[in-house]
């Protein structure tokens, strides 16, 4: 009994000790830090349980309009503070970038599912710096002339397929993105049947769920990856898994490369100048793949979804397309005369401020942004942020705010149209801020862009009855199906006409 009751102290005790410790650091932090207000949450897991599991915009929209520029949320053992106006992302992640732009700890999207070689998830260290270089060398402005016989080539199948096979737009965009990037990287083209292609769409989207706040435990509590032993750490199956099935796309990809080098039936590419490099030579199996990983999906997604984005702007908001339809036939001929063309850009500046809009819009690729990290501690405005605490951009509120964009819910380009339709990154987040920013931005704004071009030029896109578009809804991850329904028709016969005379070679090229 006597021991019984010694044990019950000493744990007594102890518990005491540890509350005490803990209320003296609570009063500690608070009298050395503060940060904006935040949102009530439950003990330990924080807001976790309140943010939605997909389409997590119009959520974050509802908390900034509550709380103001700033507000502050709790997931598991991260904090995160959220930034909802253009002019605090400018403050603290452009102008501030060096120790706003590292990255958090995700062991179980980048640990596990990405080996620690995902580019998008790497702290500032040498690795990202050396992978950084090389997408950099690839997705630069200065290699636009490398992706523009590509663009060209691959926006005539597109059109193509939109007139032959209409109701399987969706899956024509994700083909077209993919095989203009697929035909720099890999020196081949993707076909709209592609089984490769679908796949890698699938390796992405589920990258895209777990990467959702609160969906993964141990990337809401990283340390748990410390404690736990592995062999008892039940998420960590699951995340191998869908490693094997990511590693093992892009393994097919460069396999098949590297098989064509040695036989001699290569075409030159990026893939095929990489491989022969110093640095490629450096790195670990796992990360060349996902060197090539990355690329096949950068190039992918943005452009698809931004296209799409744009489409259902033109069903919703069709007042604009007239305007955008003037400006084309000025250039390109009323009677369907000829395709747009790069050359036609000085020419089209309304086409650049659509395909603005269309990235500003609705930007549900990352509607709350990308979490990034503060490396030391910083104040601001009154403020005090300690090291390690999370910060994102608020795309979704930010691009739909009054206080930022007049009539922000409306699809208007005209909004741009203020001399610097050119200036891709500016006026909108849809490539994100500072150091992060998307470094293929350019290349994918091309693709949006010779797209959007001759997509309006030539085809007509209407509602389906009974099945209107809620623009506020448009899912991030679609499953390889399209995210709302659209009529696609040529614009004349004359249309349909020039489709065929001038894309039908580009969907016979083979290489």
């Amino acid at each position: 009994m006597m021991a019984a009751q010694q044990i019950l102290l000493a744990v007594s005790t102890v518990a005491v000790i540890l509350i005490g410790r803990w209320i003296i650091q609570t009063i500690q932090w608070n009298r050395k830090y503060k940060l904006p207000p935040t949102v009530p949450g439950v003990p330990i897991f924080g807001n976790t349980f309140q943010i939605p599991a997909l389409q997590q915009g119009p959520w974050a929209k509802e908390l900034a309009e509550k709380y103001g520029e700033m507000f502050t949320c709790k997931f598991g053992g991260n904090t995160w503070v959220f930034l909802n106006s253009s002019r605090v992302v400018t403050d603290l992640m452009e102008r501030r970038a060096a120790i706003y732009n590292s990255r958090p700890e995700f062991p179980m999207t980048q640990g596990i599912m990405s080996r620690d070689s995902r580019i998008v998830l790497m702290p500032y260290n040498e690795q990202w710096r050396t992978v950084r270089k090389i997408m950099h060398q690839i997705l630069s402005a200065r290699a636009l002339d490398v992706f523009m016989p590509f663009q060209d080539l691959e926006s005539k199948n597109l059109c193509w397929d939109y007139l032959e096979t209409p109701d399987r737009w969706w899956s024509a965009n994700g083909r077209y993105a993919n095989s203009v990037i697929m035909s720099v990287v890999f020196g081949r083209r993707s076909s709209l049947d592609d089984p490769h292609v679908v796949e890698l769409f699938e390796t992405l989207e589920l990258f895209l769920e777990n990467q959702q706040p609160g969906v993964n435990i141990v990337d809401a509590f990283p340390v748990l990856d410390k404690i736990i032993p592995k062999f008892l750490q039940w998420w960590r199956p699951r995340g191998d898994r869908i490693y094997e099935k990511t590693a093992h796309v892009y393994r097919r990809e460069v396999d098949m490369l590297e098989n064509k080098i040695k036989n001699g039936t290569a075409k030159r590419c990026f893939g095929t100048d990489f491989l022969k490099t110093d640095e490629v030579k450096k790195m670990s199996e796992v990360q060349k793949l996902f060197v090539f990983g990355t690329l096949m999906e950068a190039g992918s997604d943005t452009s698809r979804v931004t296209i799409g984005q744009i489409i259902a702007g033109a069903v919703t908001s069709p007042d604009w397309v007239a305007r955008a339809r003037a400006e084309l036939d000025k250039v390109c001929g009323y009677n369907a005369e000829r395709l747009p063309q790069f050359e036609d850009r000085p020419n089209l500046s309304y086409i650049s401020a659509v395909v603005k809009e269309g990235f500003r819009w609705r930007p549900n690729i990352a509607e709350i942004g990308a979490p990034t990290m503060l490396i030391k501690d910083d104040e601001y405005e009154g403020y005090k942020f300690p090291a390690g605490t999370v910060f994102t951009w608020n795309a979704w509120a930010i691009a739909l705010s009054p206080k930022e964009y007049e009539e922000p819910e409306r699809f208007w380009p005209e909004r741009f149209l203020n001399g610097e339709e050119e200036s891709a990154l500016k006026g909108h987040w849809g490539f994100g801020p500072g150091r992060r920013v998307c470094v293929g931005w350019k290349v994918g704004e091309m693709n949006v862009w010779i797209a959007i071009a001759r997509l309006l030029y030539c085809f007509d896109f209407t509602a389906v009855p009974g099945k209107p578009i809620d623009t506020m809804t448009i899912p991030q991850i679609t499953n390889n199906s399209a995210p709302f329904a659209v009529k696609v028709t040529p614009r004349s016969a004359k249309h349909a006409a020039l489709v065929r005379r001038d894309c039908e070679a580009a969907a016979k090229t083979q290489y």
